[in-house]
């Protein structure tokens, strides 16, 4: 029993260490994805094969993806280390991994501006309270200086050069991989990932800074296509509405709007989660789609972020519509299918006829961060309980901090205005929730790095960001 106790607190503390590395990399292109929509519109307008070609606008591409989104990156991920000082060093220590490279250096500013901003931070924490009065400033700005300037000289000499070596082994992968038309399976990989809610990560930690290269060569991307495809979540979610039962069957017609139009495909993980056979399903419709995608000559211009049918439209190239709306239909036809016969085939028992809430908490033994971890976040969460005197701000986080937590808030900030309960309701990255949060509402796969980055608030762990009964509870218990 003990041993089964340490493995699976060995094992959820090693997924948690994954969403955690994994959110540090798509906390880097997250805040910037506008800038990258910007450049896969202005790409897919002007440059010679787009819909309206013009060599003096088209000029811009160049440049846009050369030096201002890696440098966007750099200044981010420093930012996220070690505040402005770490986002200045960050973007300066970026310039070197670009002049030292032929390609798009994402991968290199993922690396370098949070590692610059990590050796700023340790000179900062040494001098701290030692710096003479008077001296602070020629200090800080001398000494971010110097160590930027000589970050800067070994990544133009080192990191550079190592990351397109790096990026060019996994261009040949995936190349590889597309020649002898094995990239479908990929999606065995990222299908089971992403309701692990490493989606941000696999999309734009990984993929993303390899299908932009492919883009600026050939004007579209494949790889854009793998992560993001609505296809999949929208069969699950079909399958539920036409084929299951109780809140999941009632739920399921607003997750689709979300989820397809909306964009975010966190809504469709509970529903996997209370019944994980249905990972083959979405893995199906995953390898079916992409197969079509790569057969058709599909791809996009830019990320599609989020991943919504809109912007898949918004990002698709001249002459590409037919090549997409086809793999985005033959993996919602696929996905479906399996779905409603894995649906139809369950017997009859509890796992039907319970609310969603409660079936995706059957599911937190594969989810969960480990048997000590959860016992420890729920003495933390019976601790913190709130009174409605103390509760002035209800924090939702999620992983990335615009998606399913922006989604939840909205629907608790309805339901306390009809019951005129006067409380600031508002969203952010799990990383960064604030410190005058009162009540944090997190996914149980996300509860532990919510109360490591914010102890002293009361948390509400749930499953269903659309749907929860926790809403109307802690409703009532503010009215």
């Amino acid at each position: 029993m003990a041993t089964t106790a340490t493995t699976q607190t060995s094992s959820g503390g090693a997924r948690v260490k994954v969403q955690q590395f994994g959110r540090m990399l798509s906390g880097m292109v997250m805040p910037n994805i506008g800038a990258f929509i910007a450049w896969g519109l202005i790409t897919a307008l002007f440059i010679p094969t787009g819909w309206y070609p013009n060599e003096s606008l088209a000029a811009l591409v160049g440049p846009i993806i050369t030096y201002l989104l890696p440098l966007l990156i750099g200044y981010t991920g420093g930012q996220m280390v070690h505040g402005k000082r770490g986002a200045v060093i960050g973007a300066l220590v970026t310039m070197g991994v670009i002049v030292g490279s032929t390609i798009p250096m994402f991968l290199g500013a993922m690396i370098v501006g949070p590692l610059a901003a990590w050796v700023l931070k340790q000179f900062d924490k040494a001098v701290d309270g030692k710096i003479r009065a008077g001296f602070e400033m020629l200090v800080n700005n001398f000494s971010l200086g110097i160590i930027g300037g000589a970050l800067t000289l070994g990544a133009l000499k080192g990191v550079g050069p190592l990351v397109q070596g790096l990026t060019n082994i996994l261009s040949n992968g995936v190349e590889f991989l597309v020649n002898h038309n094995l990239l479908p399976l990929i999606n065995i990989i990222i299908e089971p990932a992403k309701v692990l809610f490493l989606n941000n990560a696999i999309n734009h930690g990984v993929l993303g800074p390899i299908a932009l290269e492919e883009s600026q060569r050939i004007g579209k991307s494949i790889l854009f296509m793998l992560e993001s495809n609505p296809g999949p979540g929208l069969g699950i979610l079909l399958a539920y509405w036409l084929a299951g039962k109780g809140s999941a069957k009632s739920s399921a017609p607003g997750a689709i709007i979300i989820h397809f139009l909306g964009g975010i495909h966190e809504i469709y993980f509970p529903y996997i989660l209370m019944n994980p056979r249905l990972i083959l399903a979405v893995i199906g419709g995953g390898m079916s789609g992409t197969f079509t995608f790569q057969m058709l000559g599909a791809g996009l211009t830019a990320s599609p972020s989020p991943g919504s049918i809109l912007a898949y439209f918004a990002m698709t190239p001249k002459g590409g519509y037919l090549p997409m709306i086809a793999g985005v239909v033959v993996a919602t036809i696929v996905s479906f299918l399996i779905a409603a016969v894995l649906l139809r085939s369950s017997k009859k028992n509890d796992e039907e006829e319970i609310d969603l809430e409660e079936a995706a908490a059957k599911m937190k033994d594969m989810k969960s961060a480990g048997t000590a971890a959860q016992t420890a976040a729920t003495a933390t969460v019976a601790s913190n309980i709130r009174s409605k005197a103390n509760v002035n701000k209800i924090v939702f986080a999620c992983d990335a901090g615009m998606g399913s937590s922006a989604m939840g808030a909205s629907v608790l900030r309805k339901k306390l205005q009809n019951a005129g309960v006067n409380v600031t309701v508002t969203n952010s990255a799990v990383s960064e929730i604030p410190a005058d949060a009162d009540i944090v509402v997190t996914q149980k796969t996300l509860t532990d790095r919510a109360i490591a980055s914010n102890p002293r608030a009361e948390h509400i762990s749930i499953d269903n960001f659309l749907k929860s009964p926790k809403y109307d509870e802690l409703v009532e218990r503010l009215k």
